[in-house]
């Protein structure tokens, strides 16, 4: 034990171990390797512990000696003795100059103390220091300190002092990584002490150079992004343009190549980070990423021999499979995985036939057809007998999810053979989905009653209440199956071997339904009344109270068997059991009542159950719900689609093929939920999380303070300065056709440094009215003097109020961000026309007064009429001459063009020179055009013309 303690403690020692001039160590050490009993080693550790304890108390102690002395409490707590004595002379050297002994304090800090140990806070003040000192091995050190011991109180008075080394320009990579990570172990700690202003500079950091920066950034947004996603939407693209460097351009270190796979590790984290959000609508951003899958995919051909590179290869392939059925948008990929999944699970690896039962599972939920899974469909079920049961639990999953009308009485037959020697980890899970899937897709009465009643006996003890419960619920609910059921039940009760459970439906459907049943040969009431007496005794005390209570409805059932069911009554009247003897006594007395008035209405038949969901699915969703990573899929959406499947009473009255009435919404149901599309009815009940978004920074809201004058001038002209400062210029050009309109922005570094992680965002506040489609993005590192640019297209799909705005981001020494309003607006789409006189005012008519008509007398800044003329075209109106009598008025025609119609605009514009008043009338066949309008032209007519 000395030997391996002292393995241990070197390599924690690190340089410190080595010292020559640390004899006494040394010497102490060896006398405890060499110690041949217990009670040696016992004893010379009670007399160093004894010369340490003297040492600290005498006090006047250098540096090294203290270090030299903790080193051996250090040694000696590591072989499991008590050296709370020391605990405070080993904080004490966390403040020490020398790194020597400052390593050995934070060495003895994070083994001795936990995170509510008292003497914690002593250290706040030192490590916070070290953080803010220029050695980066002082930064280490306290970063190492604070991921290891870091408690709630700590990490709320550091974590901005960590946060600042992450994002520091003069921070050295391998700082940069310790503080991500332990802003990553502090979050999982306390999620609330990641601020959400923090947000947009730790996206910027997954742009790094470095490839280990770029890693723990990422498993750091990962983190923060399942809780918000969000308030980390950003990173969306961010991943995206990462994978493509990594997997297309090839722009990575080679100390970063594992077995021939470029960053296994940043490409699995990133294309995990890229399934916690909604695809992208972006035409840019879904070919950037189906181009990364598609190089992934053809990686990943040939299966290489050595099994390190098989390993990371396949990390990657299955985690790119993930994101494929993530985005069910791309046909191409979807069918590429569809074959290469089958070859998966028939492969001779354990771990390579798991993962692609899983990544199958995952498709079955979310495809909009099972046809190329159920080509497999003999291999999967083969995967049940598989030696390994992560496998067999897995291939169980897969056929449930792949499950429709088609081939359920298959599965559900293969399932219930291989209950018979499935584990007992899995049988009570097997037994809910066999329940499940035969309720679901029962086509036949009697296969439904054979099928449960079977799984109810095979699985014994397995079967939850939800099971046999639910098995009730549809008997009565369904006047098909009462007698049916009721002569089943029966034959299984008058069994010599009955498990329990199958007596407790018998004790239900027999009271209720036995009657139905009495005339039949071998169902008489006797019969059936022996048939539950002679299982009384082996019952559980549950149990006996409902075969009491089947027995008090006989009574009123059955008169001629009322001798023996009253002289049972009195037997069990003195059971030891007060529940069943209260019973008892009570059946007895009514039983007996001069009058079977009070006994009939009590023993009258049970009402249908109410229509509710299923507590089959409920317990299932119970067993499976989603911990840790919030990617993760399950069989069953969170919306309950699955969970409402529709019970046998509407399918066997609707139709004679009950099972079938439901096959579609039921394959959809089973299959995640998915909509006619194939994509998830609820993105956000998907993937299970709760979005609580911080303040969007690309907002209106957020505008910056010069953002207005290039705005104004734009909103004119088709091109033009939008935006200036020390740093970078913003230039725009614009087309507009129709409904469409293109916009490419120009983004000039005007600065003598580069700018990096450069990144746009843009933030639509009318999303149902106009739609934004990127077609590019901006080069994420700008060089001094260059120019990068991106194209947006906007279609205007009907009307809209609020223009889009624009985030602008990047790092240049620190991260600069600026948010802009963008010059597209209604009138952007509007096209000028040209009427008669007679047209004009025919029309003018016709449109009518409110509420198609807006009218308003304000302030103007320049009434002339040049000036007037030139707002006017500026605005698109066509100017009609002549048609007013007053030849100082303006009158003006244009259509507006939207995906959702084109729209007919009249104007009537009134300038008064001497007030410099404007009374401005504009009439359009959609009522929600005049004051969009007239909001705009206000503004401008009010305000001084930008040129």
């Amino acid at each position: 034990m000395a030997q391996a303690a002292a393995a241990m403690f070197n390599r924690g020692m690190g340089s410190s171990s080595k010292d020559n001039t640390m004899r006494g160590l040394v010497s102490f050490i060896a006398d405890l390797r060499n110690a041949r009993a217990r009670e040696l080693e016992e004893k010379r550790i009670n007399k160093e512990l004894a010369n340490i304890r003297s040492k600290f108390k005498g006090g006047s102690l250098t540096g090294y000696d203290k270090k030299k002395y903790v080193c051996k409490l250090l040694y000696i707590y590591i072989l499991g003795w008590n050296v709370d004595f020391g605990h405070l002379e080993a904080v004490n050297l966390v403040s020490a100059n020398k790194y020597s002994e400052k390593q050995i304090g934070y060495l003895a800090v994070t083994l001795f103390l936990h995170e509510q140990h008292e003497l914690l806070h002593l250290v706040v003040n030192s490590i916070r220091k070290d953080l803010a000192d220029h050695n980066e091995l002082n930064n280490c050190l306290a970063l190492h300190a604070i991921a290891n011991v870091g408690s709630r109180e700590m990490g709320e008075a550091l974590s901005a002092d960590v946060h600042r080394l992450l994002i520091s320009p003069t921070s050295k990579p391998f700082v940069k990584k310790k503080a991500a990570l332990t802003l990553l172990r502090l979050f999982r700690k306390v999620p609330t002490i990641v601020q959400l202003e923090w947000r947009e500079r730790i996206i910027a950091i997954m742009d790094d150079p470095d490839m280990g920066v770029a890693l723990s950034v990422t498993s750091l947004v990962a983190a923060l992004a399942q809780n918000e996603p969000e308030a980390y939407k950003g990173a969306y693209i961010k991943a995206c343009q990462r994978l493509r460097k990594i997997v297309i351009d090839q722009e990575y270190s080679g100390d970063y190549v594992y077995y021939k796979v470029p960053c296994p590790w940043l490409q699995v984290k990133l294309l995990r980070l890229l399934q916690y959000f909604p695809p992208s609508e972006d035409t840019h951003v879904r070919s950037i990423l189906r181009e990364s899958l598609q190089r992934i995919l053809d990686n990943a051909m040939e299966m290489p021999k050595n099994v390190q590179q098989n390993n990371a290869q396949n990390a990657v392939l299955f985690e790119a499979i993930n994101l494929i059925i993530h985005l069910d948008t791309e046909r191409d990929l979807m069918v590429q995985i569809s074959s290469r999944l089958g070859k998966f699970i028939g492969s001779r690896e354990t771990n390579v036939r798991y993962l692609g039962l899983e990544a199958m599972t995952h498709l079955a939920v979310r495809a909009e057809t099972l046809d190329p899974i159920k080509k497999h469909q003999d291999l999967i079920i083969g995967s049940l007998k598989d030696r390994d049961i992560t496998v067999r639990r897995q291939g169980l999953d897969l056929l449930y999810s792949m499950c429709d009308a088609t081939n359920s009485q298959k599965i559900v037959h293969e399932l219930l053979k291989f209950l018979q020697t499935a584990d007992y980890a899995i049988r009570e899970e097997m037994v809910l989905k066999i329940a499940i899937l035969t309720e679901k897709y029962a086509t036949d009465v009697k296969w439904y009653v054979d099928i449960s009643m079977r799984l109810i006996a095979m699985a014994g003890d397995h079967v939850s209440d939800e099971v046999w419960q639910r098995v009730i619920q549809i008997v009565t609910n369904n006047e098909e199956l009462q007698v049916y059921a009721a002569k089943n039940i029966l034959q299984y009760c008058k069994a010599d071997h009955c498990h329990e459970t199958l007596v407790k439906i018998g004790s239900y459907l027999l009271g209720e339904f036995g009657h139905l049943i009495a005339d039949n040969k071998g169902s008489s009431p006797i019969e059936q009344f022996m048939a539950l007496q002679n299982k009384f005794n082996a019952c559980s005390l549950s149990t006996r109270a409902m075969i009491l209570s089947a027995f008090v409805k006989f009574v009123n059932l059955f008169p001629e068997i009322k001798p023996q069911i009253l002289q049972a009554f009195r037997v069990y009247s003195h059971t030891i059991d007060s529940e069943l003897q209260q019973r008892a006594c009570e059946y007895l007395a009514m039983a007996t009542m001069p009058t079977d008035d009070l006994l009939r209405t009590v023993c009258d038949e049970m009402p249908p159950f109410p229509e509710r969901t299923s507590a089959l699915l409920a317990r299932l969703d119970k067993k499976q719900a989603a911990v840790g990573d919030k990617r993760t899929w399950s069989v069953t959406t969170k919306d309950g689609s699955l969970q409402r499947a529709q019970t046998l009473k509407r399918d066997f009255s609707s139709q004679s093929k009950p099972g079938v009435a439901d096959a579609s919404s039921g394959a959809a149901a089973v299959n995640g939920g998915t909509g006619a599309n194939g994509t998830a009815k609820s993105t956000d009940d998907l993937l299970g999380l709760n979005i609580s978004s911080g303040p969007n920074l690309a907002s209106a809201s957020h505008l910056s303070p010069d953002w207005e004058p290039g705005y104004n001038r734009l909103m004119m002209q088709p091109e033009g300065l939008l935006y200036e400062d020390v740093q970078i210029q913003i230039g725009v050009r614009s087309e507009y056709r129709s409904e469409v309109g293109c916009i490419i922005l120009y983004f000039s570094n005007k600065s003598s440094a580069p700018i990096q992680s450069f990144t746009t965002t843009i933030d639509n506040p009318s999303p149902g009215a106009l739609k934004v489609d990127m077609k590019g993005l901006p080069d994420t590192t700008v060089h001094s003097g260059s120019q990068t640019s991106q194209m947006i297209m906007f279609e205007a799909k009907s009307v809209f109020a609020q223009p889009p705005t624009i985030r602008v981001s990047y790092v240049a020494g620190s991260l600069q961000a600026i948010t802009l309003q963008l010059p597209v607006l209604l009138h952007k789409y509007m096209e000028g026309a040209v009427l008669s006189g007679e047209d004009f005012f025919k029309r003018w008519k016709q449109i009518g007064g409110a509420p198609r008509e807006a009218q308003k007398i304000f302030q103007g800044f320049d009434v002339s009429g040049d000036n007037t003329r030139r707002l006017l075209k500026g605005f698109k109106w066509g100017i009609l001459d002549g048609v007013d009598p007053n030849v100082r008025n303006f009158v003006g025609a244009t259509v507006l063009h939207t995906s959702g119609g084109k729209y007919g605009c009249l104007l009537r514009l009134e300038p008064n020179a001497e007030n410099k008043m404007y009374r401005l009338t504009i009439r359009a066949t959609d009522e929600a055009v005049p004051p969009v309008l007239m909001k705009a032209m206000e503004e401008r007519l009010s305000k001084p013309y930008p040129v």
